[in-house]
């Protein structure tokens, strides 16, 4: 298993939201005392368990799939890949405002094609919010011709989907690839003979959880 991640603890997405309620909440506390202040650190504190992005261990495994965002399953069964057009296995992450929120590649591929859709900001634990909300899709294919696909969901409250991987990429399983701003879902699309590892209410990490073996 591999512990490499060259990524600070904090996500750097949060800097200018960390660095500026500390700010705010130093003026504060200097200039009318930690009475005024102590909701403003207290939300520093929420900002900074938000954006944290801690190293994580990376199975190995080429057949194994792993899970690209921190949450809780929602979905485990067969639906069909808007972006492909055709049935697949299709597995979904629910992420609270408590979770981390970068998402990670699943698998070791390369990036075929990124599709944007603008939409609806939908509870993301409602299955609908797949087809509805703002998304995010990264079609990728493996070195043995596997296609998958993963896309980012925007929540109730999420309003910034970032992604940073392109057409012709390659990515590495467990590399960091996007963030979704407070409170969001990602799916995953897989080969209808892929053997799901992980059950509707599981809780599962981003590249530590394997979410399904491929055929």
């Amino acid at each position: 298993m591999s512990k490499v991640y060259p990524h600070p603890l904090i996500a750097r997405e949060g800097w200018p939201f960390l660095g500026g309620i500390i700010l705010a909440a130093s003026l504060v506390d200097i200039y009318a005392g930690l009475s005024w202040s102590a909701p403003l650190w207290i939300l520093a504190l929420f900002v900074l368990q938000f954006f944290r992005d801690p190293q994580r261990e990376i199975p190995q495994d080429p057949k194994a799939v792993l899970c690209p965002a921190d949450g809780r399953i929602v979905v485990v069964g067969k639906a069909v890949d808007p972006y492909r057009n055709r049935e697949a296995l299709k597995i979904s992450v629910f992420m609270n405002v408590f979770n981390v929120h970068s998402q990670r590649s699943p698998v070791d591929g390369v990036v075929e094609k990124v599709e944007y859709h603008g939409g609806s900001f939908l509870n993301a634990a409602l299955d609908k919010a797949s087809l509805e909300n703002e998304r995010n899709a990264v079609l990728a294919k493996l070195a043995d011709g596997t296609e998958i696909t993963f896309v980012q969901i925007a929540g109730l409250v999420a309003r910034r989907i970032l992604c940073y991987t392109k057409a012709g990429d390659t990515l590495a399983r467990g590399q960091r690839y996007g963030f979704i701003r407070f409170g969001s879902r990602v799916d995953i699309y897989l080969p209808l003979d892929a053997r799901p590892k992980v059950a509707i209410g599981d809780k599962v990490r981003a590249s530590e959880t394997i979410l399904a073996e491929l055929g």
